[in-house]
């Protein structure tokens, strides 16, 4: 078990916890991240990316997104409440040393994934540019984390509420055209955009990484489904990445497995609300 030490809510739907795991702070590396249950019997196991650590606190760091019934029952947990199932650090880590000159690209919540790899090529030597985009200004998170590590800082929302009125890929394109361009750009968010960006940089042959968040059931290799192409290859995102050149993975046939099963993600969301809002009124 895995009690909650501490709980911020950013958006309506949008949770950070910090989470008692202090053999999993100890271990944990940039890109990594750890699988959870939030039900004893029938529940489902989740990915999420240890968006930071705390050794002396013995504390993980989570940040989660409201998309179906899983999360939005882990949003309903409050502090000193116990996680039944937690495991990690799993993954493979992000290679870091000094490459040069990295962009790091962040869609939405992808930003939270992206601090530790940030932190870990700053530390490194690099020059580290970093771009955050979302839909709009109050969906925006980890704005002053990130400002704190970046050599150059540039924000894009979709309506032009803050910063640039652009997607991610417009700066992005900017940078790789200048003189020197990027050695390496960093992408993670949703798989789109993720998409985009590593189509925007193919031109400029600038090696792009992505990192994936696809169906997962035990994080360990076994279930299979996981998978994607990547190049001519299947990987296993749990055991092979989450990371991969993002020029040689299938996203068209990674987002149709994604949708697999959206029909019943929605169906258990909905049950799960709808439980939610009787036993409510039962209290009341």
């Amino acid at each position: 078990m895995s009690r909650i030490l501490f709980k911020q809510q950013f958006t309506e739907d949008v949770f950070l916890m910090r989470l008692h795991a202090p053999l999993i702070a100890e271990e944990r590396q940039a890109g990594q991240f750890i699988i959870l249950q939030t039900d004893d019997d029938f529940g489902e196991r989740i990915p999420l990316t240890i968006a930071d650590a705390d050794t002396k606190e013995g504390s993980i760091t989570i940040i989660f997104q409201v998309v179906g019934k899983t999360t939005k029952q882990l949003s309903t947990f409050s502090v000193d409440d116990e996680l039944p199932a937690l495991v990690g650090p799993l993954g493979t880590p992000t290679h870091i040393e000094n490459f040069g000159r990295v962009v790091c690209v962040g869609g939405g919540i992808g930003v939270a994934p992206l601090h530790p790899i940030a932190q870990a090529l700053k530390k490194a030597g690099n020059h580290v540019t970093i771009i955050t985009g979302a839909r709009t200004k109050d969906l925006l998170i980890l704005e002053n984390e990130m400002k704190a590590i970046a050599d150059e800082f540039i924000v894009c929302t979709d309506d032009g509420s803050y910063g640039r009125k652009a997607l991610v890929t417009a700066p992005l394109k900017e940078l790789c055209e200048q003189t020197p361009k990027p050695d390496m750009v960093i992408s993670i968010g949703p798989p789109v955009m993720m998409k985009f960006c590593s189509e925007t940089t193919r031109p400029y042959q600038v090696f792009t990484q992505v990192s994936l968040n696809t169906i997962m059931v035990d994080g360990t290799g076994m279930c299979g489904g996981c998978r994607v192409n990547v190049g001519k290859e299947v990987k296993f995102v749990c055991v092979d990445g989450p990371e991969f050149d993002g020029h040689l993975v299938d996203f068209d046939n990674m987002i149709n497995r994604l949708n697999s099963y959206k029909d019943i993600e929605r169906h258990h969301y909905k049950c799960f609300v709808e439980n939610a809002f009787k036993e409510q009124e039962v209290e009341a």
